[in-house]
């Protein structure tokens, strides 16, 4: 079935050159080095492509984006972003409307832009669930619930919260994860605790965990969510909080996930205030504030700047 969403209709597009690039990059932080790509980036230089190959084009590009929000930050993604989103609506073909929309989702997602992140995740499962595309359903339904929790739409979010579980039961169901199972976990964990639902969002984080033992960006990822569990007021425990924000770190460094790594020196920050050590507290934020400044993410640096005030 997925074979024939990839067949030719004799349809050509013309795509940039940046969009040819073939890489092994996903949320999981794992991608080539920036030095290395270039390398396949002639500049002004367009190439034809079948209907198939620009398919594939445009898997392996919301595949860049993405890994250059993780190494860059929002600014740069957004031009590929805005590159992807063109050729999307002419291809007419919902596995790769889908999985295009829901990487420009992601991208709004990480710099809070929760609107637009809403509107985008949308399209995204309105494509699949058009194309009757199951397997990366789960991941685009977990993270509309996540973002309309944020945006304080609470209804519809346990609506979608519920829909993300039943499809990853169904997947369970009918054998080993794959597609965006990975990342629906944390992002239902993430989902619940903006609910209040914090018994569910530990559950959800532990197997966020467990289900990604060879994906260390994701476990980075779920084991920032078991940090953020642990220091919500309602159950505080610096020691885990601080213990689950070092491993996060640990895993994010090194493959240059500098939302996530802000994510993580804000949440130390935030525990360090609650423990009354000002002088750490004041050095994570110091790290975080700066990192969102560079990456452009408004939203999480509103956050940080409160933070900062809050310690004054």
């Amino acid at each position: 079935m997925q074979r024939a969403l990839y067949r030719p209709v004799r349809q050509t597009l013309r795509f940039s050159s940046f969009s040819a690039v073939t890489t092994r990059s996903t949320s999981c932080g794992e991608s080539l080095s920036l030095r290395q790509r270039d390398e396949y980036l002639p500049v002004r230089q367009t190439r034809r492509f079948s209907c198939r190959s620009a398919l594939s084009v445009l898997r392996t590009s919301s595949a860049v984006s993405q890994s250059r929000l993780h190494r860059l930050g929002i600014t740069e993604a957004a031009l590929h972003e805005a590159e992807l989103l063109r050729l999307a609506g002419p291809t007419q073909h919902a596995y790769s409307a889908g999985e295009v929309y829901s990487a420009a989702g992601t991208l709004h997602l990480r710099k809070g832009d929760w609107s637009t992140a809403r509107s985008l995740y949308g399209q995204s499962i309105a494509a699949l669930q058009t194309g009757n595309i199951a397997i990366m359903r789960p991941g685009a339904v977990a993270a509309s619930a996540w973002v309309l929790a944020q945006g304080g739409e609470p209804s519809e979010a346990l609506t979608r919260l519920r829909e993300g579980e039943q499809l990853l039961e169904l997947q369970a169901a009918q054998g080993p994860a794959q597609g965006l199972v990975f990342t629906a976990y944390q992002a239902l964990g993430r989902a619940a605790l903006l609910l209040d639902r914090l018994d569910e969002a530990q559950s959800l984080g532990e197997r966020a965990v467990r289900s990604s033992v060879s994906r260390y960006g994701i476990a980075a990822q779920a084991l920032h969510l078991l940090g953020d569990i642990a220091s919500h007021p309602d159950r505080f425990d610096a020691e885990r909080g601080e213990a689950y924000y070092r491993k996060a770190l640990a895993l994010a460094e090194p493959r240059g996930m500098r939302p996530l790594i802000a994510h993580c020196h804000l949440g130390l920050a935030k525990l360090y205030r609650r423990t009354d050590d000002g002088r750490q507290a004041r050095e994570h934020l110091s790290t975080a504030t700066t990192m969102y400044r560079e990456m452009n993410m408004p939203y999480w640096l509103e956050q940080a700047e409160a933070e900062v005030r809050e310690l004054a």
